[in-house]
């Protein structure tokens, strides 16, 4: 299973992104993607960009994979031992 989290783009380097996700950076190959600018989401799998959204798709993602997350780590299974 692969987990698609949109990055935005903060650098271009050759053909080399510098991407960020809430502080968090990482590089990602642009080959894949067709005119890429500073400031587009992508969404990177493997290391390269392989598509392109809109900032308004990117920002819904984004909200929706943090809930998710709030309530995965608020709210631990049942029947699981946290001692």
């Amino acid at each position: 299973m692969c987990l698609a989290i949109p990055s935005k783009i903060v650098k271009i380097e050759d053909n080399v992104a510098t991407i960020d996700v809430d502080g968090v950076r990482r590089e990602a190959s642009l080959l894949l993607i067709e005119n890429p600018k500073i400031g587009d989401y992508v969404i990177v799998h493997a290391g390269f960009a392989i598509n392109k959204l809109n900032e308004e798709d990117a920002q819904e993602s984004l909200k929706l994979l943090k809930e998710a997350a709030s309530l995965t780590f608020d709210n631990p299974k049942e029947g699981t031992d946290s001692d």
